[in-house]
């Protein structure tokens, strides 16, 4: 609810409908500028008729299935607004969206994600076409220029890696805006390379072409972001003609912290106009947020194939709540006789068969645990016949014994049993010679208590193995674990504690590296 529905905004979510808490994109609006339009997804499979922005492109290079598969995952929400600019009464249409990562061990995802870009350039190229302003903003997953990259030199082929190629074709490019402090010869060699007629532009190199380490993503588990060791894939596009009117300014904030990433804002000169009403896809209409609650009997009704399927199955890709599905939950129907005339008995039958269920557990549990003195008398230790004559005093050292005898039960059987027999050589030492006996029964429950139990668990359950020092900085190192598929996966090792950082930087980790031995 504190996420859903904000003070003075209106909200609409897209989740993943594969695998809850993978991915998915929200975009909050003020209610001064509530949208006119809202739509899930880039395909359109999810869009209800009548409701959604339109127009979709040409999507025939990509098949029902591999379409159905790039909106399954929650990574793109539309929202149109309209606004009154320079030249009067405009629309503008915002994508937000989350590009898939392309994993290493996973060719497919490279795949998917290139399929990806490419239907989001489809469809924010038609809905420019249709007359609309776009913006597209969002997690790209992919920095475009080496002055976008905090070490771009260690990255192989970085020019030819597949996601910078489709943002040079999908961004329109200039020299001045493509700037790395390079000469003149190059950064034209680069203009005429990357500039291909995109209809995009870069908003932040727009305003700020030379800022280097302008990063907006750091990774968390080497504490890369102590030294702003990152890169700038989070992005605020916007079509050139929008750019060259409307927007008056553009940045990224790093000092915000609370994620891996940062934000990212942009200011537009222009009005906006307020929509009377929220879009259906709102989450101020899903039934857990209309502030009418549910009948309880709701959950206890059959629904109906017809109403369970929308558009697209549930199993392959169920849409977004459709009408009937809304008017279902704020209006359930019962049936048959109320649920509710019935609820009393079964609540009373219910309680009568808990006590009895009660009753007889504790019974049974009486019968089995007994007194609760039982714990915490001594075990008996087993007779074992001897020639002597077994008649202890109660002396200090028998006290002792017992004390020592209780204590040895959670020693494993092996130790216990040789400690049971010490006890019984010492009772007898004890009849022969009474001082000599007491001593010595004293001196043996303490060797089992810090002898045979100590030693034993000390070899079963030992700490991990001492850092050793870095080279560099001759600071302890921290211990880490291959969890990476492969011959190493499991092994530990030792790195220098600091945080990841250029080779440059005296402060950043440094290169030592050591393998923990297997016997240690």
């Amino acid at each position: 609810m504190l996420t859903a529905i904000v003070d003075g905004y209106n909200s609409y979510f897209s989740f993943s409908r594969g695998r809850s808490g993978y991915s998915g994109v929200a975009t909050y609006c003020k209610d001064t500028a509530t949208p006119f339009l809202a739509e899930e997804g880039l395909t359109g499979l999810l869009a209800n008729q009548g409701e959604a922005v339109g127009c979709y492109g040409d999507q025939f290079e990509l098949s029902s299935e591999e379409l159905l598969a790039l909106d399954n995952e929650g990574r793109a929400f539309i929202t149109q607004h309209h606004f009154i600019g320079k030249d009067g009464p405009q629309k503008l249409t915002v994508i937000n969206v989350y590009c898939p990562r392309a994993d290493p061990d996973k060719p497919e995802r490279k795949q998917y994600k290139l399929q990806f870009y490419q239907l989001l350039q489809c469809r924010a190229e038609a809905i420019l076409s249709s007359g609309s302003h776009v913006i597209v903003l969002g997690d790209v997953n992919t920095s475009h220029r080496p002055i976008d990259h905090c070490d771009p030199d260690d990255v192989d082929n970085f020019e030819d890696n597949p996601g910078r190629k489709w943002l040079n074709h999908f961004l329109f490019g200039t020299a001045e805006k493509t700037e790395n402090g390079n000469t003149e010869d190059e950064l034209a060699d680069i203009s005429q390379k990357s500039a291909s007629g995109g209809k995009f532009v870069d908003s932040f190199r727009h305003f700020h072409p030379k800022r280097s380490n302008a990063f907006t993503c750091w990774s968390t588990l080497t504490g890369a972001r102590q030294t702003n060791y990152g890169t700038r894939i989070d992005y605020i596009f916007a079509d050139h003609c929008l750019v060259k009117s409307a927007l008056i300014g553009v940045d990224i904030m790093p000092e915000v912290e609370g994620s891996d990433h940062c934000p990212v804002w942009a200011q537009l000169s222009c009005t906006l106009q307020s929509s009377p009403k929220c879009p259906p896809l709102c989450t101020r209409h899903m039934p857990e947020f209309t502030g009418r609650q549910q009948k309880l009997s709701r959950f206890f009704v059959k629904v109906s194939e017809k109403e369970r399927f929308s558009k697209v199955s549930e199993e392959s890709l169920p849409g977004s709540q459709d009408s009937g599905e809304i008017r279902e939950n704020l209006n359930p129907v019962v049936q048959g006789n109320s649920v509710s005339k019935k609820r009393p008995m079964c609540r009373e039958k219910d309680a009568n068969v808990h006590k009895a269920k009660r009753s007889n557990q504790m019974k049974t549990e009486s019968n089995a645990k007994g007194s609760l003195l039982a714990f915490f008398k001594p075990k008996q230790t087993p007779s074992i016949p001897s020639s002597g004559n077994l008649s202890p005093k109660k002396t200090k050292s028998s006290q002792d014994s017992s004390g020592s005898e209780s204590d040895v039960r959670s020693c494993p059987s092996d130790v216990q049993m040789e400690t049971n027999l010490s006890l019984v050589t010492e009772m007898e030492t004890e009849n022969q010679d009474e001082v000599e006996g007491e001593s010595t029964s004293i001196v043996k429950s303490k060797d089992c208590k810090k002898g045979p139990c100590t030693g034993f668990w000390k070899a079963v359950l030992h700490g991990p193995p001492q850092p050793p020092l870095c080279k560099s900085h001759n600071e302890p190192c921290v211990l880490r674990t291959v969890k990476k598929a492969g011959p190493n996966l499991g092994r530990q090792f030792f790195v220098c504690a600091r945080p990841q950082g250029h080779a440059s930087n005296p402060q950043a980790r440094c290169n030592f590296f050591a393998w923990v031995d297997k016997g240690k």
